[in-house]
């Protein structure tokens, strides 16, 4: 496909606009004498079921969360209490992402964000500097709001609906492979971000854009 195939480019917020949270998962389990990458085992487990999946779903409260997490975390041989772990989403806005998200509006680009969330207990909780760049989105799909999440094929239905396109007619950037399987089964190109550097050459490659 060619770049002027592409009408929208759809982000995943956590991990690319945002830096990982899976760092500070990383630091909370050196602090706390946890076997690395404990945290997203315990979530890696039952993906569809666990406690993760139905707190994006909200099929369950932050509250509820922080018992059934710890209850999951127990059987694998370290409690965590859940709200520990909604402490460490909170990731850092990478600037040079933003910058590329402005360029792709101003080029005429489509865009939306595709996010795997929790409704937060309170409704101005979001941070300054992470609602100015929510706010730049043409739309924004929130699991928590529509009640499926990434990787479930309706996910990425409803975010083409929203957005006016075809699989086929769009890019969608996240930083997990298994988010990005089902879209580019559905016909999307599709960018792994692993670093801000690597994901703003790639998605210049496919639109044959200057991101910078």
């Amino acid at each position: 496909m060619s770049h002027q195939d592409v009408q929208a480019v759809l982000w995943d917020f956590g991990g690319v606009i945002l830096t990982s949270p899976f760092e500070a998962f990383n630091r909370y389990e050196t602090e706390h004498d946890l076997p690395h990458d404990f945290i997203r085992g315990v979530n890696a487990v039952d993906p569809d079921s666990n406690a993760w999946a139905q707190l994006e779903r909200n099929d369950i409260t932050p509250e509820q969360f922080d018992g059934v997490f710890a209850d999951e975390s127990a059987g694998h041989g370290h409690r965590v209490p859940g709200a520990d772990v909604l402490g460490l989403l909170s990731g850092d806005v990478r600037p040079e992402m933003v910058t590329a998200l402005d360029r792709v509006i101003a080029a005429g680009f489509r865009t939306a964000c595709l996010t795997n969330n929790v409704i937060s207990g309170e409704t101005g909780e979001t941070r300054p500097e992470v609602k100015a760049v929510m706010d730049r989105f043409g739309h924004v799909v929130e699991s928590s709001k529509v009640g499926v999440r990434k990787p479930e094929p309706r996910f990425y239905e409803i975010a083409c609906d929203l957005v006016g396109v075809t699989p086929e007619h769009c890019v969608f950037l996240d930083d997990l492979g298994i988010n990005l399987k089902p879209a580019r089964a559905m016909g999307m190109q599709t960018v792994k971000v692993t670093s801000a550097h690597q994901a703003i050459e790639d998605l210049e490659a496919i639109l044959d854009l200057d991101l910078r």
